[in-house]
């Protein structure tokens, strides 16, 4: 018997799951993907929103504010990128003005420290690749960039390292009530749990009717990115944003914590959720909008296209709180942005509310510290040179556009909730993310992935689970 499950290993899931690690609780995580970070958290924007353009008093707006300012230090604590690059709001029609203005008196509602409105002339000033065309501009300095996957990856370890046990490939069919607690039906068996926590992303509302009759609408939002090579990365260094509509905050032109420029997304509701494929006239309506924040976009320079799907609730806000009808069942749902902005926060928030169920005492030790993988390209020449005396592998570059070398990969692989594909790989460690995108380091990536599973070279997969179900117990 766990006190609590948590179905999703996404970024909310695994904020959750290390914010309930500081308690004296059994806490397991059921993931039906090979590894953590495998849905919406590691395909979006990577921003860390400021918070001006929630609507005060919405769970948005009070996660969003709280989780951003918890951001630097956790990002310390646990070792993933983030930096606080700021952000700017662009108007094109001197008319839509009072539009900016509303959003900046909206910030300052919510708490958000410095945010102004700026003339065209003024926002150019500070970003030049800006178009002639701006004429005025929201500047929110509190606003960042972060790693998504690192950070889940990161809360995720930190959780293990707390005592968080992890069930990947592990589907949940069902979940049924019974007097004071769940059971939890699997495809590899059953779990009894007090507390079922429901961070399933895209797939909250299946989970959710599995123990309740009122509905949950979740609809999958299609996003359609492009990310172009370190050459562009340095064109813009904020967050460029464009006055949002209804259905989203426009197309974005930002740098990326590694140093590429992200351009994206477009937001298209669509019922298969799935469907994360690209198109033809989604990647031409980022580019056409793109344009007209910032000139000079090098599109050239373009290395890959993809999309991720965002959970829209159709409540216009965080859907979070204890099931109406079956109590001890926790909604984390509809997590839409600033949802990646607010993962700390909700971790916090739902865990007032586990303890409003059962009583939560502190852990005499709480590993608050994670140390991330060696970065080798970062490290100065003595560094290096322990490193490699320590182990050689790290002396043998295998991604090249990156400079990632075979001790790292081994390194993730041997980590808790190791890589066990060469997603995994690139996630942890962004070997096949440059500019080559995995052409040439795929073959070495995979010898190794091999070698520490014990698996032959040719079973080794870029996503998914293996016949042996590789992970299972991590």
């Amino acid at each position: 018997m766990y006190d609590v499950v948590i179905v999703g290993a996404g970024v909310i899931g695994c904020a959750v799951a290390r914010e309930l690690s500081k308690y004296q609780l059994s806490v397991c995580v059921v993931e039906r993907e090979s590894d953590v970070c495998e849905g919406t958290s590691k395909a979006n924007s990577a921003i860390i929103h400021a918070g001006f353009d929630c609507v005060p008093g919405t769970l948005k707006a009070k996660l969003n504010v709280r989780g951003s300012k918890l951001l630097p230090e956790l990002s310390k604590l646990l070792d993933f990128e983030f930096k606080n690059n700021g952000a700017f709001v662009l108007c094109f029609d001197k008319e839509q003005i009072g539009g900016l203005e509303e959003l900046c008196e909206r910030g300052k509602a919510n708490g958000v420290d410095g945010v102004r409105v700026i003339s065209g002339d003024e926002a150019r000033a500070m970003e030049p690749a800006l178009t002639d065309d701006v004429v005025a501009a929201l500047y929110a300095p509190t606003s960042g960039i972060v790693c998504p996957f690192g950070m889940t990856i990161a809360l995720a370890e930190n959780a293990v390292k707390n005592g968080v046990e992890f069930r990947l490939s592990t589907e949940v069919k069902g979940i049924k009530k019974t007097d004071g607690s769940f059971t939890v039906l699997t495809e590899k068996g059953e779990l009894e749990a007090r507390i079922v926590i429901n961070a399933a992303g895209v797939y909250a509302d299946k989970i959710h009717s599995m123990v309740s009759n009122e509905k949950l609408s979740i609809i999958p939002r299609r996003g359609e990115y492009m990310l172009l090579d370190k050459d562009a990365g340095c064109l813009v260094s904020h967050t460029i944003f464009q006055q949002p509509t209804k259905m989203g905050k426009g197309i974005l032109v930002t740098p990326t914590v590694h140093g590429n420029l992200l351009l994206g997304p477009t937001a298209d509701d669509i019922e298969d959720k799935e469907d994360t494929a690209t198109t033809r006239q989604g990647l031409d309506k980022v580019r056409q909008m793109a344009g007209l924040s910032v000139k000079g976009i090098p599109f050239n320079k373009t290395i890959t296209g993809f999309a991720g799907l965002r959970a829209v609730g159709d409540t216009h806000d965080f859907i979070i709180g204890e099931c109406k009808d079956c109590k001890g069942f926790i909604d984390v749902a509809g997590i839409e942005s600033p949802g990646l902005s607010s993962a700390p926060a909700i971790g916090e928030y739902v865990a007032e509310i586990v303890g409003s169920i059962i009583t939560l005492e502190k852990k005499e030790t709480f590993y608050a510290v994670r140390k991330g993988i060696t970065r080798m390209a970062e490290l100065n020449p003595e560094e290096k040179n322990r490193m490699i005396a320590r182990d050689p592998a790290y002396g043998t570059i295998v991604c090249r556009c990156e400079g990632i070398t075979e001790g790292e990969i081994k390194e993730a692989v041997e980590r808790p909730l190791g890589a066990t594909t060469l997603d995994g790989v690139k996630r942890r460690t962004r070997a096949g993310m440059g500019r080559c995108q995995a052409g040439f380091c795929s073959p070495k990536t995979m010898a190794v992935i091999a070698e520490k599973l014990g698996i032959g070279i040719g079973d080794v997969k870029k996503n998914g689970c293996y016949e042996s179900e590789v992970g299972e117990d991590a």
